[in-house]
Parts: C-alpha cells; sequence; structure tokens
C-alpha cells in the first residue's frame, strides 16, 4: 500500500507542476524566462520508436514489458510473461514540413532463465534526399543523409520485485557524406554508449478493493562521448536524459485492465548560458560553461540554469560589487524545474485483445515547447499484435511534430511458465 501512496503522491505533485506555470509563491512566471533551449547532437536518439508509449503520451518507463523496454527501461525485461518477443515499429516522421524523413525501430528479447534476459535493437533514422549547395547557390551534390544506432541490452533479476539492466550501443550519424566545407572536411559522429535501470514491480499491490501491479522505474539513458563532424567543430553532447516512472495497472476483473503511467523526464546536458554584447563585448552573464566533460556535464546540468540577469531602469545590467551580474530572485530555480518533462498516460485492455490508449506531454515552452496529446489502440490475435499511434499538437501553433503517425508490428513466442523467484 506504501507504494501505491508513493505513486498517487508522484501523480499529484506532476500534474500540479504542471497546473502551475506561475511557479507558485515565487513570483516568477515563464514570462519572466528567456527562451533557452538545450540542444544536442545526434537526437534521432531520443525519439519515441513505439507505438504503444507513443499512445500514452510518452509515459514508457514503467510499462509492463514488451520487446520496446529495450529502449524504454530494460530492466522490465525480467518481469515479462512471454519468453520472446520480436517488434517493428515505423514512424513517418515531421510530415508537416517533409515526405521523406523516417524512423524505424526492429526490436527483440529472449528469456534465457528466471534469472537472465537478453535484448537488441536496431534504430535507423533516414533524413530523405538532400540537395548540398555552395555559397552561390550551385547544386554540389545530392546527398541521403542517415543516422542509426545498434543496442545490446541484459537483465539481471536481483529479487522477485528488484531487477537492473544495462545496455551497450553504438551510433553512427552521418549527415554530410564527408563534404568538405570551406576548405575543412567533415565526418560521421561515431558515440559509443550505455543505459542503466532499475525496476520494482509488486504485482500484490492495492488501490482499495482493486487489486492490480504498482512499478517503480529509474533510468539514465544514452551516457556516451561528445561528438563533432569536423576535426575543428565544437564537440557536442549527445541527448544522456534520465527517466522516474510511475505505473499502476488495474485489473478490476477478468476482462479489464487500466494502466495509469506517470514519467518525469531530465536531459543531464548542460544548459546553454546566457550571453550579450556589454560595452562592445560578448560577455557571459549568467550560467556555466558547457564546454566540460562528461561526469561534469551530467553533475552540472542540475544546478546550471542562467536564469535572468536583472536590469536597472534604463535597461541596463545591473553588476555586483563582485564583478558579477544580478540575477532575479527565483528565475534559476524556476528554469531548472523547467526541464523536467512530464509525461502522463492512460491504457485499457480489454480481454488482453483489444486496446485503447491516450496521454499528454508537456515540455515548458521556453525549452522546446513540445506539447501534445497522444491516441492510441492495439489489436492482438494470437501470437500477433499491432499497435497505432496519433500525436496532436496542443502548444498554440503549428507544431512540426503534429500529426505523427507510429506503428508497430509484434510477434508473441510463448510463455515462460513457472513461477517467479522469490528471492536471491
Amino acid at each position: 500500500m506504501k507504494q501505491v501512496l508513493f505513486f498517487l503522491s508522484i501523480c499529484f505533485s506532476s500534474l500540479q507542476v504542471y497546473a502551475q506555470p506561475n511557479g507558485g509563491g515565487s513570483g516568477v512566471t515563464d514570462n519572466d524566462l528567456q527562451l533557452n533551449t538545450i540542444t544536442t547532437a545526434l537526437p534521432f536518439m531520443a525519439i519515441t520508436p513505439d507505438s504503444r508509449a507513443g499512445g500514452m503520451g510518452d509515459a514508457g518507463t514503467a510499462l509492463s514489458p514488451t520487446s520496446t523496454s529495450v529502449y524504454w527501461n530494460t530492466s522490465m525485461l525480467s518481469f515479462a510473461k512471454e519468453k520472446s518477443e520480436l517488434s517493428l515499429s515505423y514512424t513517418p516522421w515531421l510530415r508537416q514540413l517533409t515526405n521523406d524523413i523516417s524512423l524505424s525501430y526492429l526490436a527483440g528479447y529472449y528469456r534465457i532463465n528466471k534469472i537472465h534476459t537478453i535484448g537488441g535493437s536496431l534504430r535507423y533514422f533516414s533524413l530523405g534526399e538532400i540537395t548540398f549547395t555552395d555559397v552561390s547557390g550551385n547544386v554540389l551534390r545530392d546527398d541521403k543523409p542517415n543516422e542509426f544506432e545498434l543496442t545490446g541490452a541484459y537483465a539481471f533479476r536481483l529479487a522477485k520485485k528488484l531487477s537492473i539492466g544495462i545496455n551497450g550501443k553504438f551510433a553512427y550519424s552521418n549527415l554530410t557524406g564527408g563534404l568538405t566545407v570551406g576548405g575543412v572536411n567533415t565526418k560521421a559522429g561515431v558515440v559509443g554508449g550505455a543505459d542503466f535501470s532499475i525496476t520494482y514491480r509488486n504485482e500484490d499491490a492495492k488501490i482499495g478493493n482493486t487489486d492490480g501491479t504498482y512499478t517503480f522505474a529509474t533510468t539514465l539513458n544514452n551516457l556516451g562521448n561528445k561528438v563533432a563532424y569536423s576535426e575543428l567543430s565544437q564537440r557536442d553532447f549527445i541527448p544522456m536524459n534520465m527517466k522516474i516512472g510511475n505505473a499502476f495497472e488495474a485489473e478490476f476483473d477478468d476482462y479489464n485492465k487500466v494502466t495509469f503511467a506517470v514519467d518525469l523526464q531530465k536531459l543531464l546536458v548542460p544548459t546553454p548560458a546566457f550571453y550579450d554584447n556589454v560595452n562592445g563585448s560578448y560577455t557571459m552573464l549568467s550560467g556555466m560553461n558547457g564546454d566540460v566533460g562528461i561526469i561534469n556535464g551530467i553533475m552540472q546540468s542540475f544546478y546550471d540554469a542562467p536564469g535572468v540577469v536583472a536590469k536597472d531602469a534604463n535597461g541596463d545590467y545591473i553588476q555586483n560589487n563582485d564583478g558579477s551580474y544580478e540575477i532575479v530572485k527565483g528565475t534559476k530555480l524556476k528554469e531548472e524545474l523547467a526541464e523536467i518533462n512530464i509525461a502522463a498516460g492512460i491504457e485499457w485492455w480489454y480481454n488482453d485483445v483489444l486496446a485503447f490508449r491516450t496521454g499528454m506531454f508537456y515540455e515548458n515552452r521556453n525549452k522546446g515547447n513540445r506539447q501534445f496529446l497522444n491516441f492510441g489502440a492495439s489489436l492482438k490475435y494470437n501470437m500477433f499484435s499491432i499497435d497505432f499511434s496519433y500525436l496532436a499538437s496542443v502548444s498554440g501553433r503549428q507544431s512540426p511534430l503534429a500529426n505523427t503517425l507510429r506503428f508497430t508490428l509484434r510477434l508473441n513466442m510463448g510463455r515462460t511458465g513457472g513461477s517467479t523467484p522469490s528471492g536471491i
């Protein structure tokens, strides 16, 4: 019961954050913050690949295990009922802008025994056909840039209710095809990375008289090297991130199951510092230098938000006696909190044959403004199932993500049978 109460408190606090963009009692609103989006190299590594979580607002960290748990949370594979599963997902991407960008995702797992599970995935991102030109507009050549990621996964059952997971991954990003720009040779970006995950899953939880399964999970994703596309360019972080997920799967009767899921998600990448022209010099007024190593970058991401630099009545920046610049009170904390994205979703299964889903995703307007609703459905027949999801943007402007469709085909290959381990 304690776990269920914790889940409800997380849900309540998450919805409060979503419902209070004014920053509570601090008096700081989103209007007080400047636009300060965090960007990374190889952003395709963080695109939701599957239709199930894609139909639940991208709240996939604590969902029951499937082959696409290799992306969301590998440790969840230890709790899979099926011996193995394969899935193939396809997402036409940014169709508001173009018609030839897409993401394909192949994933699978195999339960060796009650303790050990292995899995893997292949992600392929096609950027369509691009025509490269010189500064005069003369065509240099046509190319078809692409990126891909290979992942190997391993889940280990620590106890009846606890599991850990680790992924090793290799990613390759070829955006220029080795084109020479301004006398500088470009190159492909190459990444070696890892994911770490841990899951607590209680299949004997209750809310009132309703039996169900409570899951709490935490993941660290895409921990890997920085990337540069030429010898002279600055090396950029890949989309390292942390997710904290909670889910409760309520079993109302033999035919009806409803899952409620909430994720909190944050990039583990330094926030851009705030620069401006002061007395003819481009100066860092607030924040921290983001050109740091991987470990420093992860730690720095929790406290490096620049906030808003205070101005006097004449519109000039206010400088402190020590030479630093005064920051508007509460804006640093407000900006740090604004970097936490919220995903929430609901899934209803009828007789383990038909499912409907909906969800929402919220990202602060100063950090990218991805705000959308999702809808999805599944149909299962024997070993096969098909998932579908649709994204509707609600950010108040025409989003390039609007009307995104995702499709997933799954092949389940038998149940494991037997009892789960009582302890290790």
